[in-house]
């Protein structure tokens, strides 16, 4: 594959990952609407996993926490924070796994890959995201987080598996009407991402370690690295963003983007 698709793959999953607007929508769209050669699962696979670095390098030190108490989450015996923390993590994970695996054993996830899908999808749940932002208080710190919150905020989580919706915009949505500040909302929607971009990368790799070969590996490798780096970067930049300005300009991206895309779709 090209050096530049390779970037240009990387910059959209690192950048889109973590900011509200949706990598998945924007990984399908470019091939279909720039005529490139689409990606395929390989590339899918290895910028996952760039990203996923990248989170866990920003937020190491919780990170470190949750896998510190992971064998408390499950054997369901929590003693200390860091257990209660894994296990939180654990909680909000299971409902997308399972909606996931459904979606792919019945075929449904494939019908959802249109440009019509993504245009309704970036629009109805930006105005969403601006109508939680904008009305919901601010009472709460990622530190007030509960199991009940976890399940609810998972079970946000879920609709991110209609391609743009954004996994990080749904779960921030959630949090904020659960009342949390932005900070906290966005630092517990990107712990979220954790377990659930390692499952959907553990679940596309099975899929490709058959059919790899060294040039796809090599692609996979650079397009991992260029991922980490603007992942990181977009990570960074949003959550000190966030300690003065809303989501409001990620909504007007996306109502923008939808309504061209639904244009596009139906004309």
């Amino acid at each position: 594959m090209p050096l530049t698709q390779l970037l240009i793959l990387a910059l959209i999953q690192g950048v889109t990952e973590f900011l509200p607007i949706s990598s998945s929508g924007h990984l399908i769209l470019l091939p279909g609407l720039t005529g490139m050669q689409d990606q395929g699962q390989a590339i899918d696979v290895a910028v996952h996993v760039g990203t996923l670095l990248a989170v866990c390098l920003y937020f190491r030190a919780d990170v470190a926490r949750a896998l510190r108490g992971t064998p408390q989450a499950l054997t369901f015996r929590v003693r200390d924070a860091d257990g209660f923390l894994a296990l939180c993590l654990l909680v909000a994970t299971v409902p997308v796994i399972l909606a996931g695996l459904a979606l792919k054993l019945t075929g449904l996830d494939e019908a959802l890959r249109s440009v019509a899908v993504i245009g309704w999808a970036m629009l109805g749940f930006g105005i969403v995201l601006w109508w939680a932002d904008t009305r919901s208080p601010a009472t709460r710190t990622d530190g007030d987080w509960t199991l009940k919150h976890a399940l609810i905020m998972g079970l946000w989580q879920v609709l991110a598996l209609i391609p743009g919706t954004s996994r990080s915009g749904i779960t921030i949505t959630g949090a904020r009407q659960l009342g949390y500040d932005r900070h906290g909302a966005a630092k517990l929607s990107m712990l979220m991402s954790i377990p659930t971009i390692l499952a959907s990368a553990a679940l596309l790799g099975i899929e490709v370690v058959a059919t790899a070969d060294a040039a796809a590996a090599r692609d996979g490798a650079i397009a991992a690295v260029m991922a980490f780096v603007a992942a990181l970067a977009a990570l960074a930049l949003m959550m000190r963003l966030l300690r003065s300005v809303s989501f409001t300009p990620y909504v007007i991206y996306r109502v923008i983007l939808g309504i061209a895309l639904l244009v596009y779709a139906y004309s």
